[in-house]
């Protein structure tokens, strides 16, 4: 593919560069600069707390230096089982400057869940908030081998309030410790640890086509070369934003504008609700942020809210939307409500650390494109047969993309790695999963998935595992799980579950049946991953080969 007149640089704002050079430096480095250049930049706001740079650093010296007294070092693997707080900051901060790699952990995983993931990663020690400790993890430790070190916290720990200090919980061969007890005991001293630019990172789960998460396994080059991208984008300057994102820290889009931000020296309004509409509108008035990170189906919830339309957005410059496309009547309102050319829809995967494409800043937008490719990233759309052959403007096919932010591979998993990974004219691409087609101005669209996804508020569930797991109930012969469009939020889905039921129960009635697989989804899968619909069928259509035949299920 030729990459030196695709019809996309037209479309670039005039200080973009088609290529961009990435220093080669790792994220530890620039984080700490920022902390040198800034240190009395506030760096979030959160309730009626701030701290500055300088503050927040000092803290994660202090965390670094418990990891390390801990036994943990570089290559070794932090979990964050936090909702978006000051303690999520510290903890990326702390391990970045001791050489550790941090893994997102969803407060929304179910224990059987938090047992796969911690495992499967290899996780040393875990950061989480008290009550999913003594509701989740506690019972669930002994199970994981690598487990040596948990972490404790109360989401009101750096707010100052007066709380009783609780006592930790004490488990067999694992230490438990509280934050507080560790930033008041350890040096603030920065440690030293020499961390390479081709080092991991993060490992960041995400959906498997075997039914199970996989961990991307995203290195320090790659995550320096997403924000220098983006930042290239949006001609993004230091020391000048403030962020309010609704994406969860454990996601990769959160993570992402942490990283951002610890770059650039945001000033980050910190939800620790991001389904908190008044609390969310309220903070807007606060802080009038100059970015906001945001998914469309929280966005259409905002619209819905008069106090949002009442906000003066005249200090906003970016609305960034992605994880879902954006309808096009929600985005002539949200237009209408923030300002003109204010929406810039992206598009990206947790693979690629994560962002891909863009809407132009200043230039031409198109609404319900996912934009045009990032400077140094370079996409195109292969058939769906064999995925080898380029597709003619205007016809579907699989993004494949190659760049600087695609990832290192999966942790321990290399038959995944080679299905996503793929060499192309010597070159290594990575096959997205999503179909997309591309117009004369090099704007992409996208049109389907290749892989059976499902959409619930920006959540990703991925029918395989449901599936999977669902499969094992005593009253299910056979089952299907699929997306269908969510009418009251748009842009989301729900999960439908389509059941035959086994022999044993095949005279009870379904509303009986419904209910009990119900209550094992719920202790078996997160929130978002329970079916919201529960349908009964003598039979479910299946292939050729004997596969489901999910395309004759959704025409159904």
């Amino acid at each position: 593919m030729d990459n030196d007149n695709q019809p996309w640089f037209k479309s670039y704002d005039s200080w973009v560069k088609s290529d961009i050079d990435i220093p080669k430096i790792t994220l530890t480095d620039l984080v700490e600069q920022t902390a040198l250049d800034f240190p009395d930049r506030p760096a979030f706001h959160f309730f009626d707390v701030m701290w500055t740079y300088g503050e927040i650093m000092e803290k994660a010296d202090r965390f670094a230096n418990a990891l390390i007294e801990h036994g943990m070092g570089k290559g070794d693997i932090l979990a964050i089982h936090l909702v978006n707080s000051p303690q999520y900051l510290i903890a990326i901060a702390g391990a970045l400057k001791a050489g550790v790699i941090i893994s997102g952990l969803s407060p929304l995983l179910m224990p059987d869940e938090i047992v796969y993931q911690l495992s499967d990663s290899g996780a040393k020690a875990v950061i989480t908030l008290d009550n999913l400790f003594e509701d989740r993890l506690a019972n669930a430790a002994s199970k994981i081998k690598t487990l040596e070190l948990i972490i404790l916290t109360n989401l009101f720990d750096m707010v100052p309030l007066e709380k009783p200090q609780q006592q930790a919980k004490q488990l067999p061969g694992v230490e438990v410790k509280w934050l507080r007890d560790i930033i008041k005991k350890y040096p603030d001293n920065p440690p030293r640890v020499k961390v390479e630019p081709e080092d991991i990172c993060f490992i960041q789960y995400t959906g498997g086509t075997t039914g199970v998460p996989k961990g991307a396994m995203l290195t320090h080059y790659n995550m320096v070369a997403n924000v220098m991208q983006y930042g290239n984008w949006l001609n993004t300057k230091r020391d000048n934003d403030i962020l309010l994102c609704a994406f969860p820290m454990f996601h990769i889009a959160g993570l992402f504008h942490v990283a951002q931000s610890f770059v650039f020296a945001f000033t980050q309004v910190i939800i620790p609700d991001p389904r908190n509409t008044e609390q969310i509108i309220g903070l807007m008035k606060a802080h009038r942020p100059t970015f906001i990170a945001i998914v469309p189906a929280l966005s259409i919830m905002l619209l819905n809210e008069s106090g949002f339309r009442e906000l003066d957005f005249s200090n906003l410059q970016i609305f960034m939307c992605g994880a879902a496309p954006f309808p096009e009547k929600k985005a002539i309102e949200l237009n209408a409500a923030i300002g003109a050319n204010k929406l810039v829809e992206v598009f990206g995967m947790t693979e690629t650390s994560p962002l891909l494409t863009a809407n132009p800043k200043d230039g031409i937008k198109k609404v319900g494109s996912i934009g045009v490719p990032l400077p140094a990233t370079r996409l195109k759309l292969v058939d769906l047969e064999t995925g080898e052959k380029e597709v003619p403007q205007g016809q579907e096919g699989e993004i494949v993309a190659a760049g600087p932010q695609v990832m290192k591979g999966y942790h321990n998993n290399p038959e995944e790695t080679r299905i996503a990974l793929r060499e192309h004219d010597g070159e290594t691409w990575i096959h997205t999963g999503d179909v997309a087609r591309r117009d004369e101005d090099g704007f992409f669209f996208i049109v389907d998935r290749t892989k059976d996804m499902i959409n619930v508020g920006g959540y990703k569930v991925f029918s395989t595992e449901v599936e999977h797991k669902l499969s094992k109930h005593p009253a299910i012969e056979l089952c299907a799980v699929l997306g269908i469009k969510n009418p009251s939020r748009s842009g989301s889905e729900l999960v439908k579950l389509v059941v035959v039921k086994s022999k044993s129960v095949a005279d009870m009635l379904d509303e009986s049946i419904r209910e009990d697989i119900l209550v094992f989804a719920r202790e078996k899968l997160a929130p978002y991953k329970v079916p919201k619909i529960v349908e009964f069928m003598k039979s479910i259509p299946l292939t050729s080969v004997g596969k489901v035949n999910k395309k004759a299920l959704r025409e159904k």
